[in-house]
């Protein structure tokens, strides 16, 4: 029996112009008749949940920044973290401070962005509609990397937009020489940096013992790198028709299209 629900956001239960659709929306009504919780899953902090979600009486939980991050959705209150020690932090941006980069840093529950970078996700190609959500939740801090790392709290994720494979190849190179450190991806111009622990896998797993729910009774929903490790715990793994080829293989069944409303119809005849 389906108790938690774990959604990715971007192009996973989000449409492509980030709303939610009718047909989504009806289903947290319907899960929340059937006592099943939605759980959000997501690299965003939870100050950059949609509203409409997290005011949802279905939605008490939310896992952020990739797992760094398991809170009570409504009022923020952290059940878990997992942080980047600084020290990690200073000599990672180190190694790749040459590099025509972002460093953002998630900290605060914010994520601030240097204001001598912020061209570079100006430059990146994304969609219109990507790049406005992308602008949204980031505050713009007026003063280096080197600053943003010495003057925020404890740091959970540290995400880089780039401009060419050459420099995804360097970042990942500086990641992976340090072992307390993984990466993953949510876009094709993205690398996010998160504890080794700190896996959006890791957060299903700790959510599912913290709530007494067995793991077979869970559900979660991916398109991206970043939903590998949900997607192989969870008790069902749904890979969307428009994820990629990576969690395509590791899902154990495929949703209709983020456009399609593809959650709400995977989970209609289950909860109906």
């Amino acid at each position: 029996m389906v108790k938690l629900v774990f959604v990715d956001m971007d192009d996973t239960f989000l449409s492509p112009d980030k709303t939610i659709s009718e047909e989504n929306l009806r289903i947290l009504d319907v899960a929340h008749e059937r006592g099943v919780q939605f759980v959000p899953c997501t690299g965003r902090n939870a100050t950059g949940l949609p509203r409409q979600l997290v005011e949802h009486p279905c939605v008490q939980y939310a896992v952020c920044c990739n797992g760094a991050i398991i809170c009570e959705a409504k009022t923020g209150r952290v059940l878990s973290e997992v942080d980047i020690e600084r020290d990690v932090v200073r000599s990672l941006y180190a190694d790749v401070r040459e590099l025509p980069i972002t460093f953002d840093v998630f900290a605060d529950g914010r994520v601030y962005t240097a204001s001598d970078r912020w061209h570079v996700m100006e430059e990146m190609g994304v969609p219109p509609q990507d790049l406005a959500q992308i602008v949204s939740v980031r505050t713009r801090f007026e003063g280096t990397v080197d600053q943003i790392i010495e003057q925020v709290g404890e740091i959970y994720r540290v995400n880089v937009f780039y401009l060419s494979e050459a420099d995804a190849a360097a970042v990942h190179r500086a990641v992976d020489a340090r072992p307390e450190l993984t990466h993953s991806r949510s876009l094709a111009c993205n690398v996010e940096i998160t504890n080794l622990r700190a896996v959006k896998g890791y957060g299903v797993r700790w959510l599912a013992e913290h709530l007494g729910v067995p793991i077979e009774d869970t559900i979660a929903f991916g398109d991206s790198d970043n939903d590998l490790t949900m997607l192989e715990v969870a008790g069902d793994g749904v890979a969307m028709a428009n994820a990629n080829e990576r969690c395509l293989a590791v899902a154990d069944h495929v949703a209709l299209s983020s456009a399609e409303s593809g959650v709400a119809r995977y989970l209609e005849p289950l909860l109906l």
